[in-house]
């Protein structure tokens, strides 16, 4: 890793002024991925920061254990159960993140020896008993080698760095047998950042400054610790793009990328209901019904079993989209001039005299735009969206003191989604609400809890 530290470490945590990242900061990034004792299934988050890593992973978890497990008990597991299913997650991230193929997938671990402990004498003699064995056969150690959720603390930045192993693995077969043979490893001290570092090497550094849309801007903010969004796209998408809208876009002669297919995890933000940025479909609507939800400071979990949520794309949803895509500025309007391509772009009869005929129909005061709600009703009348007046749902949040009596568990409610605003089901105005708003205008939140979870 010697010669790849200092690329790694500029992508990750840039060039802080001071002379390094602060020891606190740092701290905060050194625990491993540790599941809560009240929640099976439900990862631990110990300080603000890693959440950009903790809550992707968990998403995908949830998915992995929600849809493709048998098992009708996904709540409770036991530790083998736990095992499996982590290091399919994060198998399938790595493989996300490899940009194509033939590309060949890297771990980053420690070097032999190199491990941190928490007890000293007793992890020094095993050390030096299996430093020689193979990985796969180290499990047996556990006794003495307890995973645990914090670092060392004599471990600091520049040690961290100085003792990292670099593995690399030519196919998806061996990469899944690698990943599940270091499962102590990603549960043990830094093991979130051991992972962050995987995917950043498989991703390739160049690939993900190519994708990034300020070079100078590092993964992970050096003075507050926080991830930025191009970090939690890559684990999302595979792709470290600074946008959270669909495709690309022009600004002043600047190419800006955004995301570019339906993801299998969504994300929204309480962002967009402050009119800061707008999530696009390929996010706002995954494969599977998880969204992470972003605050201004923290990421969390809503997800639901009700597939219904995330259907194949309806015409009427596709064509919203494509009108936006023509609407970069989110007017909700369009010129005129733009309607021909528009109606193209959704294989719509696109004669000239037809769409001279729409254009005066849309627009009859000729002020030369076209607006997106009568576009959607001259030709997707029917907008019925399949979707159930009501659905459980549940949320995640990783941090203790976000949780009700400080155990990380899953908060259960019943969503309302109504195709109006009804004053009568009007519940709560809480943060969550207002996330989840910018996906479902008139959704309504009602939480077996007594309060409402929280976002950060």
């Amino acid at each position: 890793m010697a010669e790849l530290n200092k690329e790694v470490v500029d992508l990750v945590w840039g060039r802080p002024s001071s002379g390094g990242v602060s020891a606190s900061i740092f701290r905060r990034w050194t625990q491993g991925f540790v599941f809560s004792e009240n929640e099976h299934t439900a990862l631990e988050q110990f300080e603000g920061g890693p959440c950009a890593v903790i809550a992707p992973v968990q998403a995908f978890f949830l998915k992995n254990i929600l849809f493709n497990r048998e098992s009708p008990n996904w709540r409770q597991m036991s530790e083998e159960e736990q095992k499996t299913a982590l290091c399919t997650t994060l198998s399938e991230i790595l493989e996300s993140a490899c940009s194509s193929p033939t590309t060949e997938f890297c771990l980053v671990t420690w070097a032999k020896g190199q491990s941190p402990h928490t007890s000293t004498q007793t992890n020094t003699q095993t050390q030096s008993q299996t430093q020689d064995m193979p990985e796969s056969s180290q499990p047996s150690q556990e006794q003495q080698q307890q995973p645990t959720a914090l670092a060392a603390k004599d471990l600091g930045f520049e040690q961290f760095h100085s003792v990292l192993h670099k593995r690399i693995v030519v196919s998806v077969s061996g990469l899944r047998e690698e990943v599940l043979s270091l499962y102590h490893t990603w549960r043990g001290c830094c093991g979130v950042l051991l992972f962050l570092y995987s995917v950043i090497l498989t991703k390739g550094i160049e690939n993900i400054r190519n994708e990034i849309q300020d070079t100078m801007e590092p993964l992970i903010d050096p003075v507050h610790g926080h991830g930025s969004q191009s970090l939690v796209n890559l684990l999302v998408t595979g792709h470290a793009v600074s946008n959270v809208w669909d495709g690309d876009r022009e600004c002043s002669g600047m190419k800006l990328h955004g995301i570019h297919k339906q993801a299998s995890v969504g994300f929204l933000t309480l962002m967009e209901s402050l009119l800061y940025c707008k999530v696009g479909a390929f996010l706002k609507s995954p494969k599977f019904p998880i969204w992470i939800l972003g605050s201004e400071t923290h990421l969390s979990v809503f997800f639901t079993k009700e597939m219904s949520l995330v259907g194949p794309e309806s015409p009427s949803e596709q064509a919203r989209r494509v009108f936006q895509s023509f609407d970069p500025e989110d007017n909700g309007f369009i010129a005129e001039s733009l309607l021909e391509d528009v109606m193209k772009a959704l294989d719509l009869v696109s004669e000239p005299e037809y769409v001279s005929l729409v254009k005066s129909k849309l627009d009859p005061e000729s002020l030369g735009i076209i607006l997106l709600g009568p576009f959607l009703l001259e030709f997707f009348p029917d907008q019925d969206s399949g979707i159930p007046e009501s659905f459980p749902i549940f949320h995640y949040n990783g941090l203790k003191q976000s949780n009700y009596n400080e155990r990380v568990e899953y908060v259960e409610g019943t969503a309302l989604v109504l195709g109006f605003e009804d004053p009568m089901v009007r519940t709560d105005d809480t943060p969550v609400k207002r996330c989840l708003q910018t996906k479902w205008p008139y959704i309504e939140l009602l939480w077996t809890t007594d309060r409402s979870p929280s976002l950060n």
